[in-house]
């Protein structure tokens, strides 16, 4: 049967829906494409999947009932996998409502589409912004999310909680993916890695902020695509889940599980430019996180998978990537650390 992949033209949608064809599936993907950042950039990554044999796509906003209603009673799927959302920490604080269209009503829509379908399994994206004030690292999926400090965060630990209770009402199979920092080819142009690269590209400052004191997962989006493939095959059962209600609910942390500081992502970028980078140190925003990092054991003790791309690595195909597809490489002479 047919698999539903919401925001199929995204960085991580296009790259599961990409794995997902290659290993036989029929997928039917919906995006909006919303002009949030390049349109074109979206419209690119649909083409590649558009070449894929198992394809289908419809242009709908999650946003829109009427819309998910008709998509829901057209087709039949039986699996889906809901990465459709209004992204961006700092976004958040100047478009809220959008958050709010996107992130509740819409994942409203489909998980009600799903509970109707009675899918196998409900996989939907979260984020490691939901761990918000916690100061304790690694996160752990158990620790207490109760203080997200954006409200992205806040809507994300809202989709688990409704995600939750169909689950236990209904007993919708559901899995919720926190993602970390996740980088790669085909990135957003959002992201640090592609603003920096950006940059250095220009000739122009990078905007580091925190003075550059901060910590992240970076996770590299093949290791992504891995665990959600893997954990799609793994829907929960009742009786699986951690609470005491035994609903057919589970939450994985999907990261690197690897505490890397921010410069020497910097520095990863700079040795696979060979050109080293101007900062422009800027102080703390607000809605950043200091500090992430992920406690990946329950994904490897289900999965028995466990990310393993470096940075180093990873940085490097992102600006092979990046230097083909935009035709861009760094002007003037380099600069060598020794």
């Amino acid at each position: 049967m047919t698999l539903l992949i919401t925001g199929v033209a995204g960085f991580i949608g296009a790259a599961v829906a990409s794995r997902l064809l290659r290993d036989g599936e029929s997928v039917f993907g919906i995006d909006n494409l919303c002009p949030y950042y390049d349109v074109k950039l979206k419209e690119a990554r649909l083409a590649l999947l558009q070449r894929q044999p198992g394809f289908r796509f419809a242009h709908v906003d999650i946003a829109d009932r009427a819309a998910m209603a008709d998509l829901f009673q057209s087709e039949r799927f039986d699996r889906v996998v809901h990465l459709a959302a209004q992204v961006g920490v700092r976004y958040s604080l100047e478009q809220p409502l959008m958050y709010v269209d996107s992130n509740l009503v819409g994942f409203s829509h489909v998980l009600e589409g799903a509970r109707a379908q009675r899918v196998r399994h409900f996989m939907f994206a979260s984020t490691s912004a939901v761990y918000g004030g916690n100061r304790k690292l690694p996160f752990s999926e158990s620790d207490n999310v109760d203080h997200p400090i954006t409200l992205y965060g806040a809507t994300k630990k809202s989709n688990e909680l409704t995600a939750h209770s169909y689950a236990h009402l209904y007993g919708l199979p559901c899995t919720g993916l926190r993602f970390f920092t996740v980088y790669g080819p085909w990135t957003r142009p959002d992201m640090a890695l592609f603003k920096f690269a950006r940059a250095i590209v220009a000739g122009d400052k990078l905007p580091v902020y925190n003075s550059g004191r901060m910590v992240r997962d970076f996770t590299y989006i093949d290791d992504v695509v891995e665990a959600v493939t893997q954990l799609l095959a793994r829907p929960p059962a009742a009786g699986e889940g951690d609470d005491a209600t035994g609903a057919p609910y589970r939450i994985f942390n999907i990261g690197c599980g690897r505490r890397i500081e921010l410069l020497d992502y910097v520095r990863a970028l700079e040795a696979a430019f060979g050109r080293e980078a101007e900062l422009q140190l800027l102080p703390m925003q607000p809605g950043d996180m200091e500090a992430t990092m992920a406690d990946v054991s329950r994904l490897e003790r289900v999965t028995g998978y466990r990310p393993s791309t470096t940075v180093e690595e990873g940085v490097r195909r992102f600006v092979d990537w990046y230097v083909a597809h935009y035709g861009a490489a760094p002007s003037g002479p380099s600069n060598d650390r020794g």
